[in-house]
């Protein structure tokens, strides 16, 4: 199949879910076009000879001050390649607004047919989806699309009970695709653990985009509690508007001293298989990338019981789930296990087990390969013509 992939560059799920399943897709044999603001960081230093990407044309017009007309730019982009490149299909991640400039494209196609898939990722739908201005946009995109797609249960019904959608959502789960063989808990990689902790220091790990969702200060308080009880370094992995709150935060609660924060990295995986625990304490999770990277990497995971988290982590079994908000709940937790070490090897090993046999790619990316199939078919046959 010829296939375009419409997603945001930055770091987020939703661009990382969209590029490992573009390169899944590509190692299979199908032409695989990123359509984008700019090359999707997963995408950078990574060459096959399956995978192009087109850049969105950043056009802005004075009559619209200084506005960028990035929806219009997306629509007239996919066109292109649905001329040049003759694609079977389109698959947008994120509903705004990827799907509606994919829609527009597939209305200026017309009469060619070509079909459009949206996967909803969380905030598209739970946050910006519920601003007044942009709900009907976002029921549109979701309504006129060919296939909906949403990444857990939890986000399926959140979507059909915010907008009311009478269609079809199939739940198609994220999945991992770091190559853990290459680093040090199973094979010869480089981590150097010995770098950001002394021996029988703990590593507690949290790795986001640092917003309000992801209650950073509670990484923090968590931790502050953990390091009472207990010797242990903090690794912060990302950044974003709350990184400042947090560090000062860190600061009063007098354990900076005990913090490492190394900002936005491109390759994290040294980083999850040096960790001894992860701590995601957020409000809500329509997934959870990161804790089912956490899971891969054989690192048990503390997390707040909200949103799809518990669809990702079996209480008790690969990670301990706790109410939001009660970092002392969550530092209890945490300190159970770190202290437990048949606890610890038991959940390690469990958690690894989680992530290899529910989030590898291969069945995963089977429901996607044949959701294509399904869609051009059901789009190309005689009963969708005569409409």
């Amino acid at each position: 199949m010829h296939i375009a992939i419409v997603c945001y560059p930055t770091y987020g799920g939703s661009g990382v879910v969209a590029t490992e399943l573009g390169r899944q897709l590509a190692q299979r044999g199908h032409k695989v076009h990123f359509v984008s603001l700019s090359m999707p960081f997963r995408l950078q230093h990574r060459y096959h000879e399956n995978i192009f990407f087109h850049e969105v044309d950043k056009t802005n017009y004075p009559l619209f001050g200084n506005e960028s007309l990035y929806t219009l730019s997306l629509a007239a982009k996919l066109l292109e390649l649905i001329e040049r490149e003759n694609l079977d299909i389109i698959h947008s991640h994120y509903a705004i607004p990827h799907a509606v400039s994919a829609c527009l494209a597939k209305e200026m196609a017309h009469p060619r047919r070509i079909p459009t898939i949206v996967t909803l990722h969380g905030t598209d739908i739970t946050l910006v989806g519920k601003e007044p201005a942009f709900k009907s946009v976002v029921r549109c995109g979701i309504e006129r699309s060919d296939a909906v797609t949403a990444v857990s249960h939890w986000l399926q019904r959140e979507t059909i009970r915010e907008f009311e959608v009478k269609r079809p959502i199939q739940v198609i789960y994220n999945f991992f695709d770091f190559d853990t063989e290459r680093y040090c808990k199973w094979g010869e990689g480089g981590c150097h653990r010995d770098h950001y902790a002394a021996p029988g220091e703990k590593i507690i790990l949290h790795v986001s985009n640092f917003r309000e969702v992801k209650r950073t200060p509670d990484v923090v308080r968590t931790f502050a509690r953990i390091a009472k009880e207990l010797p242990a370094k903090l690794l912060l992995v990302g950044d974003g508007p709350e990184s400042g709150k947090t560090l000062a935060l860190a600061r009063e609660l007098g354990v900076m001293d005990r913090v490492w924060y190394v900002g936005k990295q491109d390759v994290v995986e040294p980083f999850f298989c040096i960790a001894d625990l992860f701590l995601f304490p957020s409000d809500h999770e329509s997934f959870g990338l990161a804790a089912l990277e956490a899971l891969a990497f054989g690192t048990p995971v503390v997390a707040s019981r909200s949103g799809a988290l518990p669809e990702v982590i079996t209480d008790g079994q690969d990670g301990f789930l706790a109410d939001v908000g009660d970092c002392a709940q969550m530092g209890d937790l945490a300190l159970k296990l770190l202290r437990d070490e048949a606890l610890y090897q038991q959940m390690s090993d469990h958690a690894r087990k989680t992530a290899l046999e529910r989030f590898a790619p291969k069945p995963i990316v089977d429901q996607y390969e044949q959701l294509y199939l399904r869609t051009i078919e059901a789009v190309h046959s005689p009963a969708a013509q005569k409409e």
